[in-house]
């Protein structure tokens, strides 16, 4: 299926965009953060390079993962000092900090990138069908749900090992490209799915990325492949 750069507006994309479906969900953990799964679960996924955030900061998001998690099966109510705590460290607060720009942003690699493109692409229509993805410099967001007998984290585990020994063979490095975690969101209704369609293609324009051009969504005209322009397709083991 041929890969097509979004450019065009978001209110296109979601015209466009396979509707969503939705049923049981069920919670597994894995590492510090629980994840939500759902068989053919709709997902909004985001992972981010290890140098994006400092540990500080990566351990007070597993807190505030652990606080959430607790008050959800207790159904006890939050502490003001944890309401405090969540507000601090939400995600929208998050973002704006990622979107400023820090580390060394080796996603911003027209390389780099086009081999993250090119590995989100492989496997689609096969495991996964993706609805939209951006291409952050230091982070990564994709929607897209998964087809029956595959799971999130081992498709999210296999675009982050493939990029890493890209990345490591391209910039002569070595050592950890991704953050451990990432951080998913099982899309439970439409006017959701309607707001994380539209956020992940606004994102490089709120960031102040002019001309950004690694944004993708289903459905847009075949404009060309931002993966194939300078990056070489996985190998077989994506």
């Amino acid at each position: 299926m041929a890969d097509r750069r979004h450019e065009s507006s978001p209110e296109a994309a979601l015209r466009s965009a396979v509707p969503p479906q939705f049923g049981e969900i069920h919670i597994r953990t894995r590492g510090r953060l629980p994840h939500w799964e759902k068989e053919e679960g709709l997902y909004f996924v985001t992972f981010h390079l290890a140098d994006a955030l400092p540990r500080t900061v990566l351990a007070a998001i597993a807190e505030r993962h652990r606080i959430l998690y607790a008050a959800k099966g207790s159904g006890a109510n939050l502490l003001p000092r944890h309401k405090a705590f969540l507000a601090q460290y939400s995600p929208k607060k998050l973002e704006a900090y990622f979107d400023r720009g820090s580390g060394a942003c080796l996603l911003a690699n027209p390389q780099v990138a086009a081999a993250m493109a090119a590995a989100l692409h492989f496997w689609h229509g096969e495991k996964y069908c993706l609805v939209a993805w951006c291409i952050m410099p230091n982070h990564v967001h994709v929607i897209c749900r998964m087809l029956p007998g595959y799971f999130l984290g081992e498709v999210v585990k296999s675009w982050k090992v493939h990029v890493a020994r890209v990345t490591n063979r391209l910039l002569g490095r070595a050592g950890v490209l991704w953050q451990r975690e990432y951080y998913d969101r099982l899309i439970r209704g439409a006017g959701e799915f309607d707001r994380a369609v539209g956020y992940v293609l606004s994102n490089p324009e709120r960031a102040g990325l002019l001309g950004w051009k690694w944004v993708w969504s289903e459905g847009q005209e075949a404009l060309g492949t931002a993966g194939q322009e300078t990056g070489a397709p996985p190998e077989r083991d994506v």
